[in-house]
């Protein structure tokens, strides 16, 4: 953390980060108590959303966030194609369970196992403690990393072909065989808020898996230590020599999930083929005030959701302005990180009235004129 030159910082109660920067087996504890909580808003919030689901009313008007994601991805169709919710209470029910297995954990590295790994008597935990300025050491964890988001879009692809996911062009669920065409995903980037195809989608996360298994590999030997010359050149900057810490570690990744979350907006508004019109309501109107928003294009007087709105609205909304703040967040940590000190901004303004300009070269020093 930034201490700005106090070798005696102490840090409220709230400051979390503080608690788990150099504490590797505390940092890991958040982590699982933080998955934990997902885990149970997303099975509680399932619960919730279809004990009040009202089948003649459509499921985008009535703020279902999560029955809509799991009918899009083919989950609780009944043998006739019609959505029924059948399934939908055992998934959540599942993530309640796994909610207290995360929660377990959480507590076991909180309170029972080393603050630090680096001190646990397993040798091969012990790799992944927290060396914020050691390139090998934060390379090895971001392998691990890759590797599980590599192992989830195989999963996704999977499912897909073999499970089969809700096409509304067809207004049923289906098997999609993903469509791997290089030029394809090369241009979609381009246009993926346009994107109607679910090959194309499928195809996109089959390379997605392979570019992050084979960034998995590289990375867990590049900073694994029981290799010899295992580098591509020594580290420099560029490849982190001298620019990592906790904070600047921070900062990418409040950078890299803001910047999701306003493409996930952007593409959720208007996107019909990922995010079907009959699960999340229909397309948004993008909308300038004090800030940009979306609004409903369709007819909501059936509604039953919270404040009127659209499942899309609130998906789109609410990932939005989280987007927003998280790269706020980014900008506060990066520059903390680079050594900018937010305490002389505080001081040059509660000294305003005392405060002095220097001028060099212009004949005269002293006191501004008022």
């Amino acid at each position: 953390m930034q201490s700005y030159g106090n070798p005696d910082v102490t840090y409220d109660w709230w400051a979390g980060n503080s608690v788990v920067t150099n504490r590797s087996g505390r940092f890991i504890a958040s982590h699982i108590g933080h998955t934990g909580l997902i885990a149970f808003a997303a099975g509680g919030s399932t619960l919730w959303e279809l004990a009040r689901y009202n089948p003649e009313i459509p499921m985008g008007h009535q703020s279902s966030l999560f029955l809509a994601h799991l009918a899009s991805i083919g989950i609780g169709f009944n043998e006739a194609g019609a959505w029924t919710g059948v399934g939908v209470a055992a998934i959540a029910i599942v993530h309640l369970v796994l909610s207290m297995v995360y929660g377990g954990g959480a507590l076991l590295h909180a309170v029972y196992f080393e603050a630090d790994v680096e001190e646990s008597e397993v040798p091969r935990a012990r790799k992944f403690k927290l060396e914020w300025e050691n390139p090998d050491n934060q390379t090895f964890i971001l392998g691990h990393h890759l590797f599980f988001f590599g192992v989830a879009c195989i999963w996704f692809v999977e499912w897909a072909r073999i499970h089969g996911i809700y096409d509304p062009a067809i207004g049923a669920v289906r098997q999609v065989n993903y469509n791997l065409d290089l030029t394809m995903i090369w241009n979609r980037q381009f246009d993926f808020i346009e994107i109607d195809s679910l090959e194309d989608v499928m195809g996109g996360h089959a390379f997605l898996a392979f570019a992050e298994l084979t960034g998995a590999t590289i990375h867990m030997v590049a900073g694994s230590t029981q290799w010899e010359n295992k580098r591509l050149g020594e580290w420099s900057k560029f490849k982190g020599a001298e620019l990592l810490s906790a904070e600047a570690v921070l900062s990418w990744s409040l950078a890299g999930i803001g910047w999701m979350a306003i493409v996930a907006a952007f593409w959720a508004a208007t996107n019909t083929t990922v995010y079907p019109t009959e699960w999340f309501g229909e397309p948004l109107k993008l909308q300038f005030s004090v800030a940009p928003y979306w609004v409903d294009t369709g007819d909501l007087s059936d509604s039953t959701a919270f404040f009127g709105h659209s499942t899309r609205a609130a998906l789109v909304n609410v990932h939005y302005y989280f987007g927003f703040f998280f790269l706020q967040g980014h900008f506060w940590h990066a520059l903390r990180a680079l050594g900018f000190d937010f305490k002389k901004v505080a001081d040059a303004i509660g000294n305003s009235q005392g405060a002095t300009v220097r001028v060099e070269g212009a004949g005269f020093n002293g006191r501004a004129p008022r």
